[in-house]
């Protein structure tokens, strides 16, 4: 009983890894109808800039603020320059050009940083384990599932229940009316683009202590995240985290109890849930 539910905390973390990366890639569809296949780029980057930083400061709370700023300028750059003539020529024209940029960003990390694998500490007051009955959990994988759901009760507060959630919500309903109402739709596609990338390096930092830093993480995060997204419904930030929670505990408790069959675990849930809920289990609320 208790390794079950030492997987089942296993599962919870990687799921938590798994939504902050799929927040920001549902939001940016939901709002901007956007495939951004260099989303997992965004994840590697924050982590290697946490990792710069941590080794610059000695400090892993300047990591973890710091690591999401350069993926918030480059995000906006290439929504502002790359993107936006793209809206109107359809989702190929996007995830070409998106594709495109994934080789452009490991070229660029293994220029500055290199190819090789790097391990991040964690701060001393989050070192150690914590005893729950007779379950040992790392305080630090607690610390990330606490981090994860933080993140989603304040993405869930802010689109839901403040003036600028309801900005993004008319701009995803309707656009033109948006912008007849006075709201600048395409600064906000700008911010909501840059907001969805810094979450997914915030993403990259907070989970580099317990994955690590290399080159060929951006693949590895990217494919279960549009899992995640394909199962939750696109553009739905409900359905990201209950979508990455249930490919984390797929996952984990594939790999413990049917280590041969673990990834085809995770593709039949999709499969399950794409034959009876096509659209996903939670319908963004998109025109």
């Amino acid at each position: 009983m208790h390794f079950l539910i030492t997987q089942v905390l296993n599962g919870l973390v990687s799921g938590m890894i798994l939504f902050l990366t799929a927040a920001g890639l549902s939001l940016i569809f939901g709002l901007m109808n956007v495939v951004n296949v260099a989303h997992g780029s965004f994840f590697m980057l924050g982590a290697f800039v946490g990792l710069s930083v941590q080794q610059f400061t000695g400090s892993f709370w300047a990591a973890l603020l710091l690591a999401p700023l350069p993926a918030l300028l480059l995000g906006a750059v290439m929504e502002r320059v790359f993107i936006r003539p793209l809206y109107r020529r359809g989702h190929l024209d996007q995830v070409l050009l998106t594709f495109g940029f994934t080789f452009v960003f490991v070229d660029a990390v293994r220029w500055l940083w290199g190819s090789g694998i790097s391990s991040v500490s964690v701060p001393p007051v989050l070192d150690g384990i914590v005893r729950l009955g007779g379950i040992v959990v790392p305080k630090y994988r607690l610390f990330l599932i606490f981090v994860g759901l933080l993140l989603a009760l304040v993405l869930w507060l802010v689109i839901e229940r403040t003036r600028l959630g309801a900005m993004v919500r008319a701009s995803v309903d309707d656009a033109p009316t948006a912008e007849g109402m006075g709201i600048n739709v395409p600064l906000l596609q700008s911010s909501v683009f840059a907001a969805g990338v810094g979450i997914a390096a915030l993403g990259g930092a907070v989970a580099a202590p317990i994955i690590g830093v290399y080159t060929g993480m951006d693949i590895e995060i990217l494919i279960p995240a549009f899992i995640v997204v394909v199962i939750g419904g696109m553009g739905s930030l409900s359905g990201a985290f209950f979508g990455s929670v249930f490919v984390g505990l797929a996952d984990t408790l594939g790999r413990s109890y049917l280590p041969g069959l673990s990834l085809f675990l995770v593709y039949v849930v999709m499969i399950v849930v794409l034959l009876t809920r096509p659209a996903g289990l939670f319908v963004a609320r998109r025109s």
